[in-house]
């Protein structure tokens, strides 16, 4: 990438960017994006895929004819093919890793498999036509074979084998002969055509691409396309229509009660209850009254007689979330009631019988809460009947913008706002950010910025974070062609400028705080919110050192 860096020159007297004797072009993706889009419209799917990969190709050539100059003056022959790939990353196209490369020039062999990083027209092509069967990272498999067939002195061509735009975690593109790939249509994307002899023929709009081009598209409350996602929603869904016992597993905050609800929605119990408990937070002596009911006087302080969750949801769905935190003697209560459909009251010696269906969940591991004796194997093996894993947030980065577009829509009626989304930069941190506490960490976030983003705006990075987010690791070209480092941690640096100035711990929080009730103008709600902290943990805090809390 150094040597490449030392060929870049700006000369912005003269409006000129040099890459060695090759002038370049520093535009808007979201330009290129709006070329992309209405080549689309106009043209027809095939037409404009055909015509963009001609185009890549075009583009791949010159590089490639540059690749072989260095060739020629004693580079080695694979790092000399690499500076396509830092090239296209310089460019800021993608960012591409090495898998596979295999080269032999006296023989033609050429083999090449590479992961794509952030590919720009794979983003575009999702914001403006959403998630679909096919790849479509068009004018950069157009590139690669253009820049490799120039390489080899022959026809080379990739194939995009997995790609985000529909919905995989990654694009990987795979290269070889053309004539290896034994695919004469596929090639014909590289050959050139005369298209305006042939648009007299067609009038093709946007209405034919929707019917040419399959979309995928998501369940109105679920939200997903990303291949983790669709394979537990395909499970849910093959389960909504039978009365078998769900176990939802999953980290927290996956977003399991959503599902629960929706199996509830689409399935023959539809018209019954819903009715969830969270295991976790009952105290373990008040647990069964609360699932199994309590009859008047069973114990100090039960002064009427109470149905437990289980009668209340009979007829419909009862969704115990935090499975795993149940005591054992709740454990067995719930065994029986599964086994029986009858419960039993706290002080009563009565059973009445219920009609619930059970949907339980939980991100504990079961199988080692079994082998430490905290839970059950006979009530695993109860509950466990359908198991449904709903992946991590980090595994969907596919869901994560129509999942942004989602909580924006909701939040936006909420404050009265109208929003354009998020800025570039802004979407950038967000697939990047590594979301521990999954959909719920996220709505959180994107709450708060659609409260502090300006009505009629754009949310901006600025807008999303409560505390400074770690910033990765990047270049910034100077004019002169030099790097610069970004810092690794923004909160390292506010922590050394704090330190260097010996500003206290107590002045710095009083005036953090000082500084979220003014920008939330007095909202005590709204300024706990960006300090990310509860409400009665500011109140708190403000009342302790003297500060007005409204």
């Amino acid at each position: 990438m150094g040597d490449l860096l030392s060929l870049l020159r700006f000369d912005a007297e003269s409006g000129l960017i040099w890459l060695d004797e090759q002038r370049m072009l520093l535009l808007h993706t979201r330009a290129f994006a709006e070329l992309r889009k209405e080549l689309l419209d106009s043209l027809g799917v095939e037409r404009a895929r055909g015509l963009l990969v001609r185009m890549g190709f075009a583009s791949g050539q010159r590089d490639g004819e540059m690749a072989v100059r260095a060739r020629r003056g004693g580079m080695r022959t694979e790092d000399a093919f690499l500076l396509g790939p830092q090239l296209h990353s310089l460019e800021g196209a993608v960012s591409v890793e090495k898998v596979q490369l295999e080269i032999d020039l006296a023989s033609g062999h050429f083999f090449g498999d590479f992961f794509w990083k952030n590919a720009w027209e794979c983003e575009a092509h999702s914001a403006d036509f959403g998630y679909g069967d096919d790849p479509q990272c068009w004018t950069q498999i157009g590139y690669a074979s253009g820049y490799t067939s120039a390489f080899m002195g022959r026809l080379v061509v990739f194939k995009e084998v997995e790609c985000r735009s529909m919905g995989d975690s990654r694009c990987r593109i795979l290269g070889q002969p053309a004539e290896e790939w034994n695919d004469e249509h596929y090639i014909d994307l590289f050959r050139r055509t005369n298209i305006a002899s042939k648009l007299i023929e067609f009038n093709i709009g946007l209405e034919h691409i929707r019917t040419v081009q399959a979309r995928r598209e998501y369940d109105q409350t679920l939200v997903g396309v990303s291949p983790g996602f669709r394979a537990a929603f395909d499970l849910l869904r093959s389960a909504a229509a039978s009365a078998i016992t769900v176990l939802l597993l999953g980290e927290t905050g996956v977003g399991k009660e959503l599902f629960a609800r929706w199996l509830h929605d689409n399935g023959p119990r539809a018209k019954g209850p819903f009715i969830a408990v969270n295991c976790a937070a009952i105290p373990a002596d008040l647990i069964e009254a609360e699932l199994f009911g309590v009859e008047k006087g069973a114990y100090t302080g039960a002064h009427h007689a109470r149905a437990g969750r289980f009668e209340r949801a009979s007829g419909g769905t009862l969704f115990l979330d935090e499975a795993g935190d149940l005591p054992l003697s709740a454990q067995v209560k719930l065994l029986r009631v599964l086994q029986t459909g009858e419960v039993e009251r706290l002080g009563s010696e009565d059973t009445l019988k219920v009609d619930v269906r059970i949907v339980a969940a939980t991100n504990v591991n079961l199988g080692q809460a079994m082998q430490t004796g905290k839970f059950r194997s006979d009530l695993f093996y109860r509950l466990n009947t359908f198991p449904i894993t709903i992946p991590p947030l980090r595994e969907r980065a596919a869901d994560i913008p129509a999942l942004v577009a989602r909580f924006i829509e909701k939040y936006s009626g909420i404050y009265s706002k109208t929003l354009r989304g998020l800025t570039d930069k802004a979407m950038r941190e967000v697939m990047d950010h590594p979301w521990p506490g999954n959909i719920r960490e996220l709505e959180n976030v994107i709450e708060r910025a659609v409260l502090l983003a300006p009505d009629n705006g754009a949310i901006e990075a600025c807008h999303l974070w409560g505390a400074l987010p770690t910033v990765r690791r990047g270049g910034q070209i100077t004019p002169h062609g030099e790097v610069t480092e970004k810092p690794v941690d923004a909160l390292d640096a506010l922590c050394d400028q704090v330190l260097r100035e010996h500003i206290g711990i107590a002045s710095f929080e009083m005036r953090l705080m000082q500084t979220a009730m003014q920008r939330a103008k007095g909202n005590l709600s709204q300024a706990a919110r960006l300090l990310g902290i509860t409400r009665p943990q500011l109140a708190y805090r403000l009342k302790k050192e003297g500060l007005p809390a409204a």
